[in-house]
């Protein structure tokens, strides 16, 4: 085991994150598993913490094939894959369709989390995204995209653990990419953590909810 739980990861990659401390970033995290990843990142640096939601819009015939994604934030943002959409055929009335029903999902999650706080505006902003970990990396790739789309000045991507073609991958796609361990397979990643029980709805609230006591939700932060 290299992590005692989400909450150490986050703990340790934090110190790898200080020196953005005085830039005024914002840690996005990834619910359910990055939400307590995140808010250790955000005490240390004392940012205001947010999630990130994220939904994949699949084919029509097979739901686990994203032609796209839309991801929640400042201003909801859809996130194409214009080459399988082109080999595919589908019709942008599907993509137009689909993604209002993804984008209904992300709102009524969000108000699960946050309630009717408002998504923190990204524009000039450091925007840390947070995971506690990384699989195929198209979740993350459309965030980090949606994410640059509102605005952030730059993007920071912080995982505990990834594995290394992927993070080959995902670097490309952002301004730094900050990891604790990038093994040449990943494996299951309960393997790296004593302690990677399940993070349900009840959870992300609670340590949303610390963050902000924490002075984690400040819109001026």
């Amino acid at each position: 085991m290299f992590f005692e739980d989400r909450r150490q990861a986050g703990h340790r990659l934090a110190k790898k994150l200080l020196r953005y401390r005085d830039q005024r970033p914002v840690v996005l995290a990834l619910p359910r598993g990055g939400v307590p990843v995140g808010l250790e990142v955000a005490r240390e640096l004392d940012a205001p913490l947010d999630v990130l939601l994220v939904r994949k819009i699949g084919a029509p015939w097979q739901r686990d094939l994203a032609v796209g994604a839309i991801v929640g934030g400042c201003e909801p943002q859809v996130v194409l894959n214009d080459d399988l959409i082109a080999a595919t055929g589908v019709s942008q009335d599907y993509i137009t369709r689909e993604a209002s029903n993804q984008l209904r999902e992300i709102e009524r999650r969000r108000r699960i989390y946050v309630a009717d706080r408002r998504p923190f505006d990204l524009r000039g902003r450091v925007a840390i995204i947070v995971d506690d970990s990384v699989a195929t990396g198209a979740s993350l790739r459309a965030a980090i995209r949606g994410v640059k789309q509102c605005g952030a000045a730059k993007v920071v991507l912080a995982v505990p653990v990834v594995s290394r073609d992927i993070a080959e991958v995902l670097s490309g796609e952002v301004d730094e990419l900050v990891c604790l361990m990038t093994p040449e397979h990943l494996g299951e990643i309960n393997a790296f953590f004593k302690d990677y029980r399940q993070v349900h709805d009840d959870e992300v609230v609670s340590l949303l909810s610390q963050a902000s006591g924490n002075g984690g939700h400040r819109a001026s932060a």
